[in-house]
């Protein structure tokens, strides 16, 4: 195939929305919401300029290498290069994202040698990359993609098709649900109800960002539990060095992206430590879609229904926040059953399947 003109140039990070160098930026914000809605038919996964921001400045925890894909001088689509800046780590993330008019022209297999070039170039031997594969109309006669760890499939699908010519191997299947908060507000209160029963020595805690002081260093070390206590299959996961200030840089961004982010923790009460957490999270929009971001019960302390306890908890908070925000989506490993059995119970329903890749370089 011969790959139709197009321009790759690296993305401007402006300081602000509002400064003149702004241009590509506000460009390539309209095209990844663009592109999202064309995957989804929805808006779950919009955002703003000005909530997307904080997240491309420099960072000392990750190296963000971005390009921006023009055709007939229209910004059409986006390449991303995440470098963590753990130490000894092999690891790149990647994505390559472009409008649906531009698909099929050899443009996303061009682009692509940039991100093995940025790999290497950086020392890494490993791409990892996600992408939402859509479940084909009912009827359809389609390929099915199994995961290697059992739990889950996906269609083989022109994204499946495009990982795997590219020497990637499918290694996990993860499942986004959504809520409908309104309709499981009686089911969470009495599912609250039974898991605190359950958690003797546990209480309920729960605080907006920045961290409160007393949880900053129980917390940290959580959140770097999130690299080694959720389920990762085959793929690659550095193990994440947590403290205070790379917490403090955390809330930060989400701070000056005007987003607000509700923590509910499970605090041990022998030890005052953070075990267990969910946050919730959404934009400047109060009407948009919340997103569950990191959710985790640490290993030692599973087996106190500290998972329900914590999402119902939440949730609950989250109605009196953001009362018009009316649907809440969330990322899990298909085989994270106890996970997405608490979702169930809460009344998340499936609403895609995303397929985690992966390929070793030589």
């Amino acid at each position: 195939m011969t790959t139709a003109p197009y321009e790759l140039r690296p993305l401007t990070i402006p300081v602000s929305v509002d400064d003149a160098d702004a241009l590509d930026f506000l460009a390539m914000v309209d095209v990844r919401n663009e592109i999202y809605r064309e995957i989804s038919a929805n808006d779950d996964e919009a955002a703003t300029a000005s909530q997307l921001l904080p997240h491309f400045h420099e960072n000392p925890d990750n190296d963000k290498r971005c390009w921006i894909v023009l055709v007939d001088a229209d910004v059409v689509g986006r390449v991303i290069v995440d470098l963590p800046a753990e130490e000894g780590s092999q690891v790149a993330y990647w994505m390559v994202e472009l409008l649906e008019r531009v698909q099929g022209r050899g443009i996303g297999s061009d682009v692509y040698s940039v991100v093995e070039e940025t790999a290497r170039e950086a020392g890494r031997s490993v791409l990892q990359s996600w992408a939402e594969h859509p479940e084909p109309p009912k009827g359809s006669d389609v390929t099915r993609l199994p995961s290697p760890t059992t739990f889950g499939d996906i269609p083989l699908d022109g994204p499946a098709r495009y990982y795997l010519r590219h020497g990637h191997t499918l290694e996990q299947v993860d499942r986004k649900s959504v809520l409908d908060v309104e309709a499981s507000l009686a089911n969470v209160r009495a599912l609250l109800a039974d898991a605190t029963a359950h958690a003797d020595g546990y209480r309920v805690e729960q605080w907006m960002l920045p961290t409160p002081e007393p949880y900053r260093e129980s917390f940290a070390w959580a959140k770097s539990r999130m690299s080694t206590d959720a389920p990762a299959a085959g793929l690659e996961v550095d193990e994440e060095k947590w403290d205070v200030e790379r917490l403090a840089r955390h809330d930060a961004r989400y701070i000056d992206a005007g987003q607000t982010v509700l923590v509910t923790a499970a605090v041990h009460e022998e030890t005052g430590d953070v075990v267990a957490f969910t946050e919730l999270c959404s934009g400047a929009d109060p009407t948009a879609t919340t997103q569950q971001m990191d959710t985790l019960v640490l290993r030692e302390h599973r087996g106190h229904r500290l998972g329900q306890l914590i999402k119902c908890a939440a949730i609950l908070r989250w109605r009196e926040i953001a009362p018009e925000s009316t649907r809440i989506i969330t990322w899990n490993a298909e085989e994270n059953r106890p996970m997405l059995s608490i979702n169930e119970e809460m009344g998340f329903i499936p609403a895609a399947y995303i397929g985690a890749w992966k390929k070793v370089l030589d």
